[in-house]
């Protein structure tokens, strides 16, 4: 099992949807996170939300959701190697959040399904 911790491995102040409009992006995260899973095989990745100033909702649905539009991964095996964390009550609605755009572009990458 891989962790990324946001806070620690990426920034405490997570920014906007896209690169171009800033830095520390959901665009630049979903790379990472892209190339984690790449590296790591089939082994899980946990993605560890706590310990941030919060997210913006675009952040958490291009680094989610843009993972499975992305298309270098299956549905199936995004479902079966990435777990949404958070351990702290503050940040419970940030993984549902996180969870639930996940699930969205999956609905509508499989929409038979």
């Amino acid at each position: 099992m891989t962790t990324i911790e946001i806070a620690r491995d990426f920034s405490v102040t997570p920014g906007p949807r896209y690169e171009r409009l800033g830095p520390n992006s959901g665009e630049a995260f979903r790379r990472r996170l892209s190339e984690e899973l790449a590296k790591s095989e089939d082994d899980v990745v946990v993605v560890l939300l706590d310990g941030t100033e919060g997210y913006g909702s675009s952040f958490l649905e291009e680094a989610f959701g843009g993972l499975v539009r992305d298309g270098r991964f299956s549905a199936d095996e995004i479902q079966r190697r990435l777990q949404i964390v958070a351990k702290s009550r503050l940040y419970v609605t940030y993984a549902k959040e996180a969870t639930s755009y996940l699930q969205d572009a999956i609905a509508h990458s499989n929409p038979g399904r």
